[in-house]
């Protein structure tokens, strides 16, 4: 293994979860509803951001796969990362210069911002087959989110002094720090980057690889076209694909949504940013810990069992009634988000062709972004129709169990060697250009 490319890739963890837990989580949203949409009303600017994170989100999903075929075939993953990190540093630091009632550039910025975020890391998960053999990618996947914890935990915690004691740094108000913790997640996002950007693995290019960007566009769509059809050879991947549809959706709306909930039954501000706090720093040593069991003991029953940590978590949280509860809850998804996350993309990588792995990673990004459509909406309808959202929340129930269920179908070993098989079938079948001659036939 190439210990500094790992390294890198580790790293790059750190430096992008800054924009994750600041930006996504903590300060963006009370900063668009008082600054950026102060000249709308409360409910119209909630809807406002919803809107922009679906139009962010569809446009990921509509980018990704294409990039990702291509990134297979250049054998650049590390270029195309580079690319997507760039422009997400660039759109986070102009969220420093939007002024009270520039709600539209904030929903521009926040639209650009996610899909450098998001279509960056379908490069990012895509590099671990290239860089870590089999045996090892539990562990190194587990490092990769844990080191994410850590660093996004320290400069949240960073931010959100910057923007409650201000004068500390030098800044006259509130607003001030807020635009100072912008540009320091721009930053921190850039720095830490560089090591990845230095050392990022290639891979071979493919000899028929098309020389403009019209002939790129029209193998990856034919390239897609065959994934469809490909697919069907891995039954074992598509059934961690469908498990992945229903407990992602759920880990994914516990996240959106836990603020909300906390908000709703009267949990204050500062105890909802300080528990956010606690989940990022108690993930770091867990997601350490469950990674090292997952290595052991396989990343099939480490998923399952923090899945199942999950569905106390919603049952707890049906019954939470005051601030310390929320910081127990939030403790316990700090013990399991991260090694849920980072087992299920281990799985992902070991069940797919080592070849083609930017292009099924990019596939799996498309689907998880529609199916993460439902998760909350199922938890908007029911707390609407029964005028509580504790109801919605234990809704959320669903989407652990089917994924649980699904996930116990999934044959890990067979699907290795479905997938070894299949770089074997391609490497006898020649060149990426004579199959996709094959799928035009």
């Amino acid at each position: 293994m190439n210990k500094k490319a790992i390294k890198a890739w580790i790293m790059y963890d750190w430096a992008n979860s800054a924009y994750a837990t600041t930006v996504l989580a903590a300060v963006l949203p009370v900063f668009y509803a008082s600054v950026a949409a102060a000249t709308l009303d409360t409910d119209t600017a909630a809807s406002y951001l919803a809107y922009t994170h679906s139009i962010g989100m569809l446009c990921v999903a509509l980018l990704t796969p294409l990039l990702g075929t291509l990134a297979d075939m250049s054998g650049r993953k590390g270029d195309f990362l580079r690319v997507f990190a760039i422009i997400g540093v660039l759109a986070t630091l102009g969220f420093s210069a939007i002024g009270e009632g520039d709600w539209l550039l904030a929903s521009a910025l926040l639209v650009i911002s996610t899909i450098g975020f998001a279509g960056g890391n379908t490069f990012y998960d895509a590099m671990l087959p290239d860089l870590v053999p089999v045996e090892r990618r539990d562990m190194i996947s587990s490092k990769g989110y844990a080191y994410g914890y850590i660093g996004g935990g320290l400069l949240l915690a960073l931010n959100l002094l910057m923007i409650q004691q201000p004068g500390w740094f030098g800044m006259s108000s509130t607003l001030a720090g807020t635009r100072l913790a912008f540009i320091s997640v721009s930053l921190w996002w850039l720095l830490f980057s560089i090591p990845i950007f230095r050392h990022a693995p290639r891979r071979p290019a493919s000899p028929d690889l098309p020389g403009t960007w019209k002939g790129y566009a029209a193998v990856g769509v034919r390239r897609l076209q065959h994934t469809f059809r490909h697919m069907r050879r891995f039954p074992q991947l598509i059934r961690m694909l469908v498990a992945f549809w229903f407990f992602n959706d759920g880990i994914n709306t516990i996240i959106l949504m836990a603020t909300i909930y906390g908000t709703s039954i009267g949990i204050g501000t500062a105890d909802l940013m300080l528990a956010l706090l606690l989940t990022q720093f108690i993930g770091f040593p867990c997601t350490l810990l469950l990674g090292a069991w997952a290595q052991r003991w396989g990343a099939k029953r480490v998923l399952i069992f923090s899945l199942s940590v999950y569905i106390c978590i919603v049952i707890l949280g049906y019954f939470m009634t005051q601030a310390t509860h929320f910081y127990l809850l939030a403790g316990l998804v700090g013990v399991v988000q991260g090694v849920s996350q980072s087992t299920a993309r281990s799985l992902f990588s070991n069940l797919m062709p080592a070849g083609r792995t930017g292009e099924y990673f990019g596939f799996v990004n498309i689907t998880g972004k529609f199916s993460s459509i439902f998760g909350p909406f199922v938890f908007g309808y029911v707390g609407q129709i029964t005028g509580s959202t504790r109801w919605g929340i234990l809704s959320l129930i669903f989407f652990f169990v089917a994924g649980i269920a699904v996930l116990l179908t999934v044959n890990v070993q067979k699907g290795m060697q479905d997938a070894t098989r299949g770089d074997r079938e391609e490497e006898r079948n020649g060149s990426i250009g004579t199959m996709l001659e094959k799928v035009q036939m």
